[in-house]
């Protein structure tokens, strides 16, 4: 993600860098305001289709960005599809904020979006966080999994994900 300013609020944007020319181009890919942009760990630093980010208005009003872009604007996960430039997005119930998603790829894998989105999720009914698990062929579909977690976990919390070998 990206600022301009420190009073806008969090953009994606693709930064391109021509090293023959010597230029660098910087475009938005989303109006929305996320934070957290994360591809499968298995694609950094080459091509990719997929990425994820978080979006979650609770999160950018705790950290002085004022209200959100409107009314509508709600806690989730995005899916970004940077070819076709369409997204899906994971709606989580108001004040449960997101926090940054992690691409697991499923055993066996071939689709480089065959695997999992993992997520701490505030659960602001319980005070605490939840770890959610979407499918990531199936975003905006129910959680397979979310395991209560016994406290809150601070947003903006980096993970990994490491197989066991």
């Amino acid at each position: 993600a990206d600022q301009l300013s420190s009073s806008a609020p969090p953009a994606l944007v693709r930064w391109t860098i021509d090293r023959v020319r010597g230029s660098v181009r910087r475009t938005q890919l989303d109006d929305r305001p996320q934070e957290f942009p994360r591809v499968s760990d298995a694609r950094v630093g080459r091509k990719h289709r997929y990425g994820y980010t978080a979006a979650t208005a609770d999160f950018l009003k705790a950290y002085g960005h004022g209200s959100t872009p409107d009314s509508a604007f709600s806690n989730g996960l995005v899916k970004h599809d940077l070819v076709t430039g369409r997204s899906q997005f994971h709606r989580f119930p108001q004040h449960a904020s997101a926090s940054e998603a992690l691409f697991v790829p499923r055993a066996g894998a071939h689709a480089e979006d065959d695997g999992y989105v993992l997520s701490y999720v505030h659960n602001p009914d319980r005070n605490a966080s939840d770890l959610v698990i979407l499918s990531a062929q199936d975003f905006t579909g129910t959680p397979i999994a979310r395991i209560h977690l016994p406290s809150r976990i601070p947003l903006g919390l980096h993970g990994s994900w490491i197989a066991h070998t």
